[in-house]
């Protein structure tokens, strides 16, 4: 009774078992980023084949707020975290590696002027916006549009959602497949199989060699990925169970929208669970669309690429001289240390391994 208490505060916290550490990733321009207990670090590829790293603290809102952590509200807190860091850490690589980042507009100046902001912040903000707008667009208007013109010839509410459901899931895999042909982002994809490949090395306790982690297979049952299947595949139930069934396209949308949280939360969960199940039937079953739509939004990296995902593990594990070996004696001796930038990134380049 007492071991089965532990084990459910330890999930309702969001605690991990003792000497289980928590490691998850991003694929980024010519890169990856991953996020250790305690530091998030990106590393990329410069044109000159050297491979740079950042290291920062990792956030920890639950930390302050215990409230955080509780089920369905960390997955809320995850997903929106996520979207926002996700964007700054897409810039952050691409400057990096040498990409030249676009000018603000004098229309971005001037609102940064007002708010006394940044420029490349007002630039961020309006690409989130963007990016959330686009989604909600395809993601959530347009199947809704289309429920509201069923709703004339269907009255079986249940096989209007269901129908919603499904034109949700089929542009998002249309819109997947079709980023997926751009040549940018099918590196990207690469980067993200390298994540993948990584971060199965580490779990499985090998040491982090290209050798080791180049046979590990490119599809996580983490990925988020997976985890926006499982959004468009509980999203249909929750719609069901609490979206409203009116006729008014925008009573309708408004309600699926405000139910996204609570759709996040669940999702969060049941991703997380599956995660940490066993390898049944049944969770096999559960795993297996996220899985399969990784087959497009991953692809098998080169060892070049895998190089670049476990500099940035070690320095996300905060393991010392996370650089190739070959790089660091290069390095050695030219190696200093600066101080720590505003934004509390710490950055090495060709000529630099600085260390928090």
């Amino acid at each position: 009774m007492a071991n089965f208490k532990k084990r459910f505060l330890d999930w309702f916290w969001g605690r991990l078992p003792e000497g289980c550490a928590s490691v998850g990733g991003q694929a980024v321009i010519e890169g990856v980023m991953m996020q250790g207990p305690k530091t998030i670090a990106v590393a990329v590829r410069k044109e000159n084949g050297k491979i740079v790293y950042r290291k920062k603290p990792a956030p920890n809102p639950g930390a302050k707020y215990p409230i955080l952590r509780i089920p369905l509200v960390r997955g809320v807190v995850s997903f929106f975290m996520s979207l926002i860091n996700g964007m700054k850490i897409l810039t952050d690589s691409a400057e990096m590696a040498g990409q030249e980042a676009e000018e603000p507009s004098k229309f971005e100046k001037k609102i940064a002027e007002i708010f006394h902001v940044k420029p490349d912040d007002v630039m961020m903000a309006f690409a989130i916006v963007l990016a959330v707008a686009l989604s909600i667009l395809l993601f959530f208007a347009l199947p809704t549009g289309i429920e509201t013109l069923l709703k004339r010839v269907i009255k079986n509410r249940l096989a209007i959602n269901l129908l919603g459901g499904l034109t949700r899931m089929a542009v998002f895999l249309l819109y997947v497949f079709l980023v997926s042909r751009l040549k940018e982002i099918r590196r990207v994809f690469m980067y993200h199989g390298a994540e993948h490949k990584s971060i199965f090395c580490f779990e499985s306790g090998e040491e982090l060699t290209v050798e080791n982690a180049r046979k590990f297979t490119r599809f996580h049952p983490r990925c988020g990925t997976s985890f926006l299947v499982l959004v468009m595949l509980i999203s249909i139930l929750m719609f069901v169970l609490f979206g409203s069934d009116s006729s008014n396209l925008f009573v309708r949308l408004g309600s699926r929208l405000a139910l996204l949280p609570l759709v996040a939360g669940v999702s969060y969960e049941v991703l997380k669970g599956l995660a940490r199940a066993g390898d049944t039937p049944i969770v096999r079953a559960l795993r297996w669309p996220g899985l399969m739509v990784q087959r497009i939004t991953t692809a098998e990296p080169d060892d070049s690429m895998l190089e670049v995902a476990l500099v940035s593990l070690k320095a996300a594990l905060d393991m010392p001289n996370p650089l190739p070996p070959e790089q660091s004696a290069e390095d050695e001796g030219e190696q200093t240390a600066e101080s720590e930038p505003a934004d509390g990134t710490v950055q090495a380049d060709e000529h630099k391994d600085l260390a928090e």
